[in-house]
């Protein structure tokens, strides 16, 4: 194998795909990257754990020799990162790879590149379209609200993907919070309906988002068997198998028989509730709601530590509701927002749930905390 690659893109698809390969692993080759180099079919790098994969495209190849080639990746990290050079040379037969710029040459031993697992191309002929800017919104304000723990009941590691011929909503929860988005999204030649409640893993979540890099690509999605996932977007498939577990039945956390409607903007009630939290501890970490006709009273109390009272004109003249929130609950959801959304809090007393709402099909709920924390 023989190629002449442009540094920057090369450095660019190395980037992506370097993060998913495993920092230990049984198998020494899932370490490396794997680099085929193909005139006709284009150029292609990828990196797996076996759980998460991706192939990436590499523009900018100069292919003497087709072939493939096992890239150690630390050692060719570093030598795209440091060289200045705008184009850089890889030749590898079956013992060692050369890599060479303008003033420097590497040679590095080399793994069998059919030893590699390569990770699955999409050749889905069904999938759902999902425009990249809204997808995008739908992993950033679902994605953190997941349980990273271990969890032997429920797959509460991921994010459940919900698919309809017109939509996607994606969900996720720890079991203290939950946040729920939909979006537009069109069925393309009929996919089957998704077996049981197919959930993604959040390592596989961020690496789609990194590759969203253009709010108007359309992006491809294809839920396999209920087992796996494939997103295609211009430059990369990305391939993760589903998180093993049943999501729990997260529409009984709804609460019903709403009382009040409190409206609300996303950048000001962000401010308010950051300062509160200011003199919260481990051991006082909750901060009280009052909200009142034209006003929202924050407070919070925790020993060695201080108080603080802010206040936060609202445009509300109903009912007095007093509730105790985790700001780091709250906090967690706003910082997905826009400073100038609009919001709408449902509550009804200081025991049951909160739902905050906003008018692009985004649900956050959250559990207070009881007032002898």
């Amino acid at each position: 194998m023989r190629a002449f690659c442009n540094r920057d893109s090369l450095l660019a698809a190395y980037s992506m795909v370097s993060g998913v390969v495993p920092a230990r692993s049984p198998k020494p080759i899932l370490q490396d990257v794997k680099l085929i180099v193909d005139e006709e079919e284009g150029s292609v790098l990828m990196g797996t754990d076996l759980e998460v994969g991706i192939r990436h495209r590499v523009l900018g190849v100069r292919v003497e020799e087709p072939g493939a080639v096992i890239l150690p990746t630390g050692p060719i990290g570093s030598i795209l990162r440091t060289s200045g050079d705008e184009e850089i040379e890889l030749n590898a037969d079956s013992d060692r790879l050369v890599v060479r710029g303008a003033r420097a040459e590497f040679t590095l031993p080399i793994q069998d590149p059919g030893l590699f697992p390569d990770p699955p191309d999409f050749a889905a002929t069904g999938y759902h379209v999902v425009p990249a800017g809204s997808l995008r919104k739908l992993i950033r304000r679902t994605s953190f609200a997941t349980d990273l723990m271990e969890n032997a009941r429920y797959a509460l590691g991921g994010v459940l993907v919900e698919l309809t011929p017109d939509s996607i909503a994606m969900v996720g929860t720890d079991g203290r919070r939950l946040a729920r988005m939909q979006a537009p999204a069109e069925a393309e030649n009929a996919p089957p309906a998704p077996g049981g409640t197919p959930v993604i893993p959040v390592k596989a979540l961020k690496l789609i988002e990194r590759n969203l890099a253009d709010d108007g690509m359309q992006v491809h999605l294809a839920i396999q068997a209920g087992t796996a996932a494939l997103v295609r977007t211009e430059d990369a498939v990305i391939y993760t198998r589903l998180v093993e577990g049943r999501f729990p039945r997260y529409q009984d956390v709804f609460p019903a028989n709403v009382e009040v409607r409190i409206p609300l903007e996303a950048g000001p009630l962000r401010l308010a509730v950051e300062q509160a939290s200011i003199v919260t501890s481990n051991d006082s970490r909750g901060v009280d709601f009052q909200f009142g006709a034209g006003l929202l009273k924050l407070a919070s109390q925790a020993t060695d530590v201080g108080s603080s009272h802010v206040e936060l004109p609202i445009p509300y003249d109903g009912k007095a509701v007093e509730i105790t929130f985790d700001p780091r609950y709250l906090l967690d959801a706003l910082k997905t927002l826009d400073d100038a959304t609009s919001l709408t809090a449902e509550l009804i007393d200081s025991k049951n749930a909160a739902v905050f709402k906003t008018q692009d099909q985004y649900t956050y709920v959250v559990m207070p905390l009881t007032r002898d924390r």
